[in-house]
């Protein structure tokens, strides 16, 4: 019986572009992409019909599906339509790609390369969240888009007025904005390694089971990595919500109301 190899922490090089590496990760990601402008072609090619067909419908339903959703949480329609577009893309993207991560072939297909003397067999495609590089880079854009999105609100000053505060004024109020500051800092490493170890996790664990009980047994964790997908995808986004309602919402958060105060709230607590 051969020994299981296991995947490695770091995603493999398959080729180069001239000094640029593509990784199988990569590979994934782009095929996750591509599937999505697909969709997104063929949407458009329905033109929005007032009678919608299954194809427009089920996207319909989607959308809206979705649009309720974060509604709920932020618990104000107009922000909700500002942040739609970001968090709905985090979370189709994250719940795409998890979910391409399972299909057959994925970590299965592999070529022959030569490193350090040997002969390894790299596979060709793998789960692109099973690559921290790419946790990272999506943590990155969640949090400096809610930053972003709180300076257009607040303004600079008073979005900055969060962080930064005169200690010779108020010691307290400058000793809290330096703990939100890092707060806001600990969000990429928050964001970064919940993704990447659940997914790497849930790869590792499929590998496992398949080289233990290779035909029947794999078949339910392939559901429950379905479902971990879905709600790693969920977690991400929603998160991503209520970070950017509270990053519009000025210290004392008295603009927009109690009601709103109590659906993040809610969700933070969730």
């Amino acid at each position: 019986m051969s020994a299981i190899e296991t995947p490695t922490l770091a995603s493999e090089t398959i080729a180069h572009i001239g000094a640029f590496e593509v990784r199988n990760t990569l590979i994934m990601a782009w095929l996750a992409m591509l599937v999505i402008f697909a969709v997104a072609f063929f949407a458009r090619r329905t033109k929005y019909k007032e009678i919608p067909g299954r194809f427009q419908s089920f996207l319909e339903l989607i959308v809206e599906g979705l649009f309720n959703f974060f509604q709920s949480v932020i618990g104000d329609k107009k922000q909700t339509r500002t942040f739609f577009p970001l968090i709905a893309t985090i979370f189709i993207f994250l719940m795409l790609a998890n979910w391409m991560g399972i299909l057959p072939g994925v970590g299965s297909i592999t070529i022959a390369e030569e490193h350090a003397g040997e002969i390894l067999n790299l596979p060709i495609f793998r789960s692109m969240n099973a690559d921290v590089n790419m946790t990272l880079a999506i943590a990155v854009i969640s949090v400096v888009m809610t930053q972003l999105f709180g300076i257009a609100a607040l303004g600079v000053m008073p979005y900055a007025g969060k962080f930064f505060v005169a200690p010779w004024r108020d010691p307290i109020g400058a000793f809290v904005g330096i703990l939100e500051l890092i707060a806001e800092m600990a969000k990429v490493i928050s964001f970064t390694f919940r993704l990447f170890g659940n997914i790497f996790a849930g790869e590792v664990l499929l590998v496992v089971i398949s080289f233990l009980m290779p035909y029947m047994a794999p078949i339910p964790f392939l559901g429950l990595e379905l479902f971990v997908g879905f709600i790693q995808a969920l977690v991400f986004s929603l998160l991503t919500a209520v970070f950017l309602k509270m990053a519009v919402t000025a210290h004392g958060g008295h603009e927009h109301g109690e009601e709103d105060h109590g659906h993040v709230a809610e969700a933070v607590h969730a």
